[in-house]
């Protein structure tokens, strides 16, 4: 049995893994053995740099701050070396970044991962991985928004050449015709 230093310490470890899972948007489980230390430090630095927190976890602890949050679906994924990456902003960023590094070693695996308060499978994690990132999804909302301004900017500015087109004509057939009139009065 271990000593009551021992298991604080595992129930500090839990406790803080329980809250940094619950504080999160989303999160991804992998299996990272097989990988080499400079590859693993390259994964680090560009989920640091995309604010994922990446960590390598123990089974039991993972388990057991899991069933605290309530993610029971995990359990049986957690077995093996397992390193967990969650975000607390960006729900796309863990499952992006570690989809694109599993594509390229082989021994790297997504096991499971998180999302709105629930355990999803590595398919979602997958779906996750395609779509754009923030700012992009950001960037296309804002231009569906703006569209239908510009579109009638554009109809507007169209209606106002025409008819500045219209207008000219219509002054010059106007100024022609109250020429052709003093002349057609004086004819009489």
């Amino acid at each position: 049995m271990p000593s009551k230093s021992v298991l604080e310490t595992k129930q500090a470890i839990v406790a803080q893994l329980k809250d940094k899972v619950a504080n999160s948007v989303s999160g991804v489980v992998v299996d990272y053995k097989g990988i080499t230390a400079e590859a693993d430090t390259k994964l680090r630095k560009e989920l640091r740099e995309n604010g994922v927190e990446y960590a390598v976890v123990k089974n039991t602890m993972l388990k057991f701050a899991a069933q605290e949050v309530g993610f029971d679906g995990m359990f049986e994924h957690l077995h093996g070396t397992t390193a967990l990456a969650i975000a607390s902003d960006d729900v796309v960023a863990p499952a992006k970044i570690l989809a694109n590094f599993a594509k390229d070693h082989e021994n790297f695996n997504i096991k499971t991962g998180f999302l709105d308060g629930a355990v999803v499978p590595v398919s979602k994690i997958e779906e996750l991985a395609k779509l754009p990132s923030k700012e992009v999804l950001i960037a296309q909302t804002l231009y569906s928004f703006n569209y239908p301004i510009m579109q009638l900017a554009i109809a507007l500015n169209a209606i106002a050449e025409k008819g500045e087109a219209d207008q000219e004509a219509l002054v010059s057939t106007l100024v022609g015709a109250a020429e052709e009139a003093p002349a057609e009065e004086a004819a009489e």
